[in-house]
């Protein structure tokens, strides 16, 4: 009766977390989207850039948080699988959803630099790990070298882009309102995906899933709800350039300063599940890329398609 009462509660609290957590990342991602689309009129940059800088580092928070945490209390298998698992959902599951809303158009430089980078990325992850089956401190600093690199070029392109954009005049927000909404949404992105992560893994544990399964799946799901939001909010205001750079940026964003950061703290261990999710990433990439390559667009079919797919990659993981 007791153990009952327990686990009643648990449930209940965890319901209490997941809605107020549902709240805080719809209206969070709202004004993120909102403060980000007029900052990048403001300064005359394309909204790709800004989805792949601002919007990308905003809504990676909850993985940068539990990533780093997880490897300052040496818990590294979960800093990786919530990495790589928060990737796939994001190129699969947000992309596809998007799709399913709105055609998302993809801009041909996307296609030729940012996409390809991003595997890029994943490969790079895949031989370093596979190397010696970790991920040590001299692999984090190289990661965090290229991640710097890629700042840089993001900056250049956007001084490009904004020499290109002339001297027209738009209507946007004052530059104080969208510091707010940018920093007060992102803060709400970030407390939401706390709450949702936390509910989701109470309600986890009370049925019993193990540690990996969790960060792979709950936490994976859980910690990548930011960026599915912030893109169907972005398709929904006609800002498909913005959901696309925000998943490709988390992307490169997750492998390159998450997980860097995360090995320079303390050598994550790989186990062979962990090769074997990243080869699935790599081929993941490639056929969106593909798709999108084909009309530079990905339709609602193609959305079905990712969707599906997605499917059957959770299938798999609860299976082996």
């Amino acid at each position: 009766q007791r153990g009952m009462e327990i686990i009643m509660t648990e449930m209940l609290w965890a319901a209490v977390l997941l809605v107020v957590g549902f709240v805080l990342l719809i209206k969070g991602a709202d004004f993120f989207v909102e403060g980000s689309s007029s900052v990048a009129k403001m300064l005359k940059v394309p909204s790709i850039i800004i989805g792949l800088t601002i919007v990308a580092m905003g809504t990676s928070l909850p993985e940068c948080a539990v990533s780093i945490t997880a490897s300052v209390t040496n818990n590294n298998a979960l800093a990786v699988s919530n990495a790589i698992g928060s990737n796939i959902f994001n190129l699969m599951v947000v992309c596809g959803f998007c799709a399913l809303f709105n055609p998302l158009y993809v801009e041909k430089s996307t296609l030729k630099k940012e996409f390809p980078f991003s595997v890029f990325c994943a490969l790079l992850l895949l031989v370093l790990g596979y190397w010696e089956m970790n991920l040590g401190r001299m692999e984090g600093i190289i990661l965090i070298v290229i991640f710097a690199c890629y700042l840089l070029w993001m900056i250049f392109s956007a001084l490009k882009a904004r020499r290109e954009a002339g001297e027209e005049e738009i209507d946007t927000f004052p530059a104080w309102k969208c510091i707010v909404y940018i920093i007060g949404g992102a803060a709400a992105i970030k407390f939401g995906g706390d709450f949702v992560v936390d509910g989701e893994t109470m309600v986890a544990r009370s049925f019993g899933l193990t540690q990996t399964l969790i960060g792979l799946t709950v936490v994976a799901v859980g910690t990548s709800l930011p960026e599915l939001v912030t893109s169907i909010v972005a398709a929904k205001k006609n800002e498909p350039d913005m959901a696309v750079g925000n998943v490709v940026g988390s992307n490169i964003f997750n492998i390159l300063l998450v997980l860097g950061v995360a090995s320079s703290i303390s050598p994550i261990a790989f186990l062979m599940e962990n090769v074997v999710d990243i080869v699935i990433l790599v081929g993941f990439s490639i056929v969106v890329w593909l798709m999108a390559w084909t009309k530079k667009r990905l339709s609602r079919r193609e959305g079905i398609i990712m969707l599906l797919l997605y499917l059957g990659y959770m299938v798999y993981i609860c299976m082996r």
